[in-house]
């Protein structure tokens, strides 16, 4: 499930802008609460297509029979970068799609797309470094390192031009890398992204000295945050607290199944997965303001697509609105979902994702690109 979705899913509050007011969210999803408003704590254990006016609903795979990537605890292919293990998958053939999990996720949050799209394209999808089957490397987390791994992955793997899709944190992330190897990513398709907006950042750095800073993060000596978050990974990892956040965030839960809570619960019992959780919490997510969104995209080229889950109680359409706003070369389709659609409404997803595909990227000639050796 993506990044937010899984292990740590109230990221919201540092990952993510939720600007809408409206009361859309269906009685089984709590009251959306604005995203100043959700606690360091919930944050750290919480973890149909409408489009030109038209509203087609959506319906989940594991009702409808589809494809599923096989769950393998093992694991399929590994790359080793930095000295470090990184996971991927890779099926089909064609033109290129890198697919991105988010927070706390894996790329088995992508079981229902990967077999579809590979039936028309080669499709790859990776474990960011830190989460799934990839090391939890003890490292100090910033947002760059993802970036740096995926455009890496793309030179050394993937070697030719591509789309790049993501959910969540890999949302932004496929922004990052869009901007970073130009001459490879020919388009970039983003499912509820985080990220924020200058000005958004600049009130959550306010919130946050307010609030997190000062009532939390400096009375605190580095001993008690261990003890605190040490307990609150121990709930978060908790397979009955995973679906229960999945839950929260899906408005139809058919697909919250057995396969979900064991691709997010496994790779929480790795000896390093406790620690990674603290950096992350300590010094990853108190530390984004530095990257925004109208910073990288002011810097974009390619074509994007915002599929956009209008249920999302932590990441409301509203945003979505204003990335296509400020970015003229997107389009935008609205999903009768919550924050992980490709996951809740998979095949509305994988169809809105191979229209566009069909439309803005695979018609185009690619243009020949030299890679660094």
């Amino acid at each position: 499930m993506s990044a937010s979705c899984a292990l740590t899913p109230s990221v919201r509050t540092e990952l993510f802008s939720s600007s809408s007011k409206r009361s859309i969210f269906p009685a089984q999803i709590c009251r959306p609460r604005n995203k100043c408003e959700i606690s360091r704590r919930e944050f750290a254990i919480r973890g149909g297509i409408v489009a030109s006016g038209v509203s087609v609903m959506g319906t989940s795979s594991a009702s409808q029979g589809s494809e599923r990537l096989a769950f393998k605890p093992e694991g399929y292919n590994f790359w080793e970068w930095r000295g470090h293990k990184i996971h991927y998958v890779v099926q089909g053939e064609g033109l290129p799609l890198v697919l991105i999990h988010g927070f706390g996720a894996s790329v088995f949050h992508w079981r229902y797309n990967i077999p579809e799209l590979a039936k028309k394209y080669k499709v790859y999808a990776l474990d960011l470094l830190g989460f799934g089957w990839s090391d939890k490397a003890l490292i100090e987390y910033d947002a760059m390192v993802w970036t740096d791994q995926v455009i890496d992955f793309m030179k050394e793997i993937v070697k030719e031009p591509a789309v790049v899709v993501g959910n969540s944190l890999g949302g932004f992330t496929a922004l990052s890398v869009a901007v970073g190897l130009p001459e490879q990513v020919t388009g970039v398709a983003l499912l509820n992204s985080a990220g924020q907006f200058a000005a958004e950042s600049r009130k959550r750095e306010e919130a946050d000295e307010t609030v997190i800073t000062k009532f939390i993060v400096k009375p605190l000596k580095e001993i008690f945050q261990r003890v605190v978050l040490g307990f609150l990974f121990w709930q978060a990892k908790q397979p009955s607290r995973i679906e229960s956040v999945l839950k929260s965030v899906y408005v139809d839960s058919t697909n919250v199944d057995d396969y979900l809570v064991e691709s997010i619960s496994k790779p929480a019992t790795d000896p390093n997965a406790g620690e990674v959780y603290y950096r992350l919490m300590t010094r990853f997510l108190t530390n984004q303001s530095r990257y925004t969104l109208d910073s990288v995209l002011s810097k974009m080229t390619c074509p994007l697509l915002l599929l956009w889950g209008d249920l999302d109680p932590w990441v409301g359409p509203a945003k979505a609105e204003k990335i296509k706003a400020f970015y003229s070369n997107s389009s935008l389709v609205h999903l009768q979902a919550g924050h992980c659609p490709h996951d809740e409404v998979p095949e509305a997803v994988n169809k809105a994702l191979l229209d566009w595909l069909s439309i803005n990227v695979a018609s185009k000639p690619a243009s020949p690109i030299v890679l660094e050796t």
